[in-house]
């Protein structure tokens, strides 16, 4: 009897024992599993997070620590802003903290910004709690130097810079700031080409941010271009009167060109009628040549008589004569 009564009591014992083992083993899990500190203050917070939750997030290797401030801030700040939420946007490799910023900071400006919305720009790579601030206060864009040629060929040098506030709604899909700078360049080149002379756009500089501003060159962009103010305008080159002069000196190289080309020609109709003039000369020699054999076969025939002769040759020496006597005159005159 009395053995088995030592014997339940040993079974108790290492029941209990067993039983001692087992809820060690379990706390020791659960202490290794489950920040019980985080658990605690966000329980004390008002955003409770089950022990399941937190135990997952770590086998997930989640940042913990990081994510159960970020929902415990988010909390307090009033947004519908779930656990789920925000593990699924950092295991997707978004800033969890900067999304719950810009979410209190639109909340607190009363600005429209869904959370789809906002962790969607977030991972498409822009900042949104700067898009945030720009919205809440404007931001200023300096635009470099705008070189614009008016009307009457005189260049203007344009500097200005644009006040523009970020558009939430069309931050994903809109143009970014190069492009809104590159279309207020463009406005300023249209409005200072489209004057008639420069110096009405020296009197009137708030001209170009009318016509920049009524052009809606915001569309389209993340922006919105609340005003365009023109720092400074310098005059620049005449670029008319420098392409006025180059045309002039074209056409003048133009002209010399073809003076050329027709002193080439006249050359060249000289020296062929010079060459003609010797080959007339050396045919008309020729038959000089001939002459005197004719002379002579006519004697012998009896075709020419002896005072034919002396007839013909009293009119060549008259003709060298009358040729001696105008060439001296030609002379005469030419000194005169």
């Amino acid at each position: 009897m009395m053995a088995n009564l030592l014997f339940a009591t040993d079974g108790v014992s290492i029941a209990l024992f067993i039983v001692l083992g087992v809820l060690v083993v379990f706390l020791a899990v659960l202490f290794c599993l489950v920040p019980i500190k985080l658990w605690f203050q966000a329980l004390v917070s008002g955003a409770h997070i089950s022990m399941a939750r937190l135990a997952g997030m770590k086998l997930r290797k989640v940042d913990v620590k990081g994510l159960v401030y970020t929902y415990i801030k988010a909390k307090k700040a009033g947004l519908n802003f779930s656990i789920d939420e925000m593990e699924t946007h950092y295991m997707a490799s978004g800033n969890v903290d900067k999304v719950c910023d810009a979410l209190i900071a639109a909340h607190s400006a009363n600005i429209a910004l869904p959370i789809d919305v906002a962790k969607g720009i977030d991972l498409a790579g822009r900042d949104i709690l700067e898009a945030v601030r720009y919205s809440v206060d404007p931001h200023i864009i300096d635009i470099p130097p705008i070189s614009a040629i008016a009307c009457d060929g005189v260049e203007l040098k344009v500097s200005s810079r644009a006040t523009v506030r970020v558009n939430i709604s069309r931050l994903i899909g809109g143009a970014g700031e190069e492009t809104v700078i590159a279309r207020i360049g463009e406005g300023i080149v249209a409005t200072v080409g489209a004057a008639l002379d420069h110096k009405e756009v020296l009197q009137n500089p708030s001209e170009i941010s009318k016509n920049v501003l009524e052009k809606g060159l915001d569309s389209g962009t993340a922006y919105e271009i609340l005003s365009v103010d023109i720092g400074d305008i310098d005059v620049g080159r005449n670029v008319g009167a420098e392409l006025r002069s180059a045309q002039a000196e074209a056409d003048k190289s133009i002209a010399q060109a073809k003076a050329e080309e027709r002193k080439a020609m006249a050359i060249a109709v000289e020296q062929e009628m010079k060459a003609k003039t010797q080959e007339m000369r050396a045919v008309v020699l020729a038959a000089e040549a001939e002459v005197p054999k004719a002379m002579a076969e006519a004697f012998k025939n009896g075709k020419l008589g002896i005072m034919d002769y002396y007839r013909m040759q009293n009119v060549v020496a008259d003709t060298a004569m009358r040729n001696s006597i105008a060439g001296s005159e030609s002379d005469d005159n030419d000194n005169y």
